[in-house]
């Protein structure tokens, strides 16, 4: 089990800081990322704890995965690698391939 965790379900006015405190309970937090929408600013309701073990992520998970913050459920689990995007850029309405 590696240490990220991924963490849904967020209320929208949680900070990167209330993350880290609330799964500090839980073992050392090595960073805490809340991910925000790149035009708004706003909260997309889910984040990023990296824990300094494994065994304090497993211990995470448990203790909180389930539980309620501002009522909203959370959701923890272990974070997959992100997928990798092979959307070959380009635009316009041929998706950036010409064809004359």
């Amino acid at each position: 089990m590696g240490n990220k965790l991924y963490v849904g379900g967020l209320p929208y006015s949680v900070t990167e800081g209330k993350l880290q405190e609330i799964f500090s309970a839980h073992g050392t937090v090595e960073s805490a990322n809340v991910i925000s929408d790149k035009f708004t600013g706003q909260s997309r309701g889910f984040g990023f704890v990296e824990m300094s073990s494994s065994n304090e992520a497993k211990k995470a998970i448990e203790s909180l995965n389930g539980t309620q913050l501002d009522g909203r459920t959370l959701t923890v689990n272990e974070a997959k690698p992100m997928a990798r995007r092979d959307n070959g850029g380009g635009g316009g309405r041929d998706g950036g391939r010409n064809r004359w």
